[in-house]
């Protein structure tokens, strides 16, 4: 018998999000972290709208919107001059915008929400070796006072970071390279008058056009504070490499003492675009730009996620996101599993899910990194429009398409459709349900850690037997998912309230304001299956309850 569900070692935003999320799917879980207490740095800041859809379904957005600021856009300058300002504008129906929050705070909030289901973080608690067997894992944890404890956990899930013991007892590959400069950062205040919420980004050129020295700023909580990176000067000693991440520590590695203010002064005296003063350093650094990625993100029990699976270029802050997303997309799965409810697939589905979405990020930061001249806004082209970009680098557009647990596509949908099986759900507003004098929207719906059905009605199935269709839909999904599955009936804006009597199962929400409609263009008697995480399983029309329970069958065993 094991000790443990779920071992998670790693205290980070991703350790804390993995356990987060295995307790409130029901799972029995501890969390061990090595050091005494969370480190009080800013370290990763970029917060993209993604994640803040994901803290909304965790239940943990409002906390994170009190304590982030917005990231409104970034302010350029080359060679003194300034550019273009680039705004990070979303259209209106997505609900949230960048935002930056740092490290420290988003530690604390993760920790603080994992407390509320019963589970404190074990410091001073260090994993000394791992033992995978058939049937569990056995983990030697070191205790401050010397204690050696042996635990047997069914599963491992190591957010260790770059230098992870769970991935190198996993066997798992860490492939990569190193750029050679080494940038220097930190988290200071300054005295300009800049716009607040922006961003700045100046860039000096050599006669060639490449860049020759640089400084990026981004707004923080706080007054006129701002995490400042930049090149380190080539005089400027940095200690030996860090010999588990070939060519120097990963970002946010503190090697001895970090830089100076007055380091930072001498960088905004050259680069900044008024004159201006430096303050109140918090902390600072030094890293050198690595990118990394395991070859698979699971062996048998053992798992990994965030930097212990992958590290890149600090660019577009994607790493923490990914991250968390990592997390938030295997969490469901193992407590499926640990339930005894899961088919072979959805543990292996966490590989295939989320190996290309890091592939991605890491060859889209090296390609900017390696640029001779970097796209100021850090998003770089590559053959998409502005608003494409935008959503890539907000993490919208992040899809599973080809993933086992997800209903294969016979033709290819366009946009105009709707979003298809694998793709992000979207928000939409102005749902009215028949007791809240208030409209809701569809996230209010997806606030769960079960699979959600979207029965659409518009007039044949509004009512008589149509309705009566989809209402066997439901009663045999909720059968395929066991219980684990909630329904909605949602009628378009044009069907009376009275068509349907009030009480039946599945509950009914009316389309009020089209904007479920909009955005997924659903048609009269459709099934939409959605995933504990906020994607799209499947897409049937007309619904029929024996395709949607085979459906499940992928996913439920």
């Amino acid at each position: 018998m094991a000790d443990v569900d779920v071992l998670v070692v790693g205290a980070g935003p991703v350790g804390l999000t993995a356990a987060a999320e295995l307790r409130r799917h029901g799972v029995d879980c501890r969390i061990v972290d090595r050091l005494a207490a969370p480190q009080p740095h800013a370290k990763a800041i970029g917060i993209v709208p993604r994640t803040l859809e994901v803290w909304d379904s965790m239940g943990l957005v409002d906390r994170a919107l009190d304590e982030a600021v917005p990231h409104l856009g970034q302010l350029v300058f080359i060679d003194g001059k300034p550019r273009p300002r680039f705004e990070l504008t979303l259209p209106p129906e997505v609900p949230y915008p960048f935002a930056t929050l740092p490290q420290c705070t988003t530690e604390q909030l993760l920790t603080e929400h994992l407390a509320g289901f019963g589970t404190e973080v074990e410091r001073s608690t260090e994993l000394r070796s791992l033992e995978a067997r058939p049937d569990d894992v056995e983990a030697a944890l070191a205790h401050a006072d010397g204690r050696i404890e042996k635990l047997h956990a069914r599963y491992v899930v190591g957010c260790d970071g770059a230098h992870s013991l769970v991935r190198k007892a996993a066997g798992l590959t860490f492939e990569g390279d190193a750029f050679p400069e080494q940038y220097m950062i930190g988290d200071v205040e300054v005295d300009w008058e800049l716009p607040a919420g922006h961003s700045m980004r100046a860039v000096s050129l050599d006669d060639n056009g490449e860049m020759n020295d640089m400084v990026v700023c981004i707004p923080m909580p706080g007054v006129r504070r701002y995490w400042l990176s930049t090149l380190l000067p080539r005089a400027q000693p940095t200690g030996e490499d860090d010999p588990s991440v070939p060519n120097g520590p990963p970002l946010g590695s503190q090697e001895g003492r970090g830089p100076e203010l007055s380091q930072f002064q001498a960088v905004l005296d050259r680069l900044s675009p008024e004159v201006t003063t430096a303050s109140t350093l918090r902390w600072s650094s030094i890293f050198r730009t690595s990118h990394r990625m395991v070859d698979r993100y699971r062996n048998g029990r053992l798992f990994v996620a965030g930097d212990a699976a992958h590290i890149h270029p600090p660019i577009g802050g994607q790493g923490l996101n990914t991250g968390v997303q990592d997390a938030y997309n295997l969490a469901w799965k193992l407590a499926l599993t640990v339930h005894g409810l899961a088919t072979d697939d959805v543990l292996d589905s966490y590989h295939a899910e989320r190996h290309p979405v890091a592939q991605e990020v890491i060859d889209r930061t090296v390609r900017h990194a390696r640029a001779a001249r970097p796209a100021p806004s850090g998003l770089g082209s590559n053959g998409d429009d502005a608003e494409t970009q935008l959503r890539r680098q907000a993490q919208l557009l992040v899809a599973y398409p080809d993933s086992p647990l997800v209903q294969p596509q016979t033709t290819e949908r366009t946009p105009e459709a709707g979003p298809a099986p694998g793709d992000r759900a979207p928000d939409c507003r102005g749902l009215l349900s028949d007791l809240a004098a208030y409209p809701r929207r569809l996230f209010d719906l997806l606030r769960t850690p079960r699979h959600v059905l979207l029965l659409f009605a518009d007039s044949e199935h509004a009512s008589g037997e149509g309705a009566a269709r989809l209402e066997a839909c439901a009663a045999e999904a909720h059968r395929a998912a066991h219980g684990l599955l909630d329904a909605y009936l949602i009628t378009a804006a044009e069907v009376p309230q009275d068509a349907r009597p009030v009480g039946l199962r599945p509950p009914r929400v009316r389309d009020a304001a089209g904007e479920f409609r909009d955005a997924y263009a659903p048609r009269d008697g459709e099934a939409i299956l959605i995933r504990p995480d906020g994607y799209v399983s499947g897409r049937f029309h007309p619904a029929v309850p024996a395709s949607l329970a085979a459906h499940l069958r992928r996913t439920f065993a």
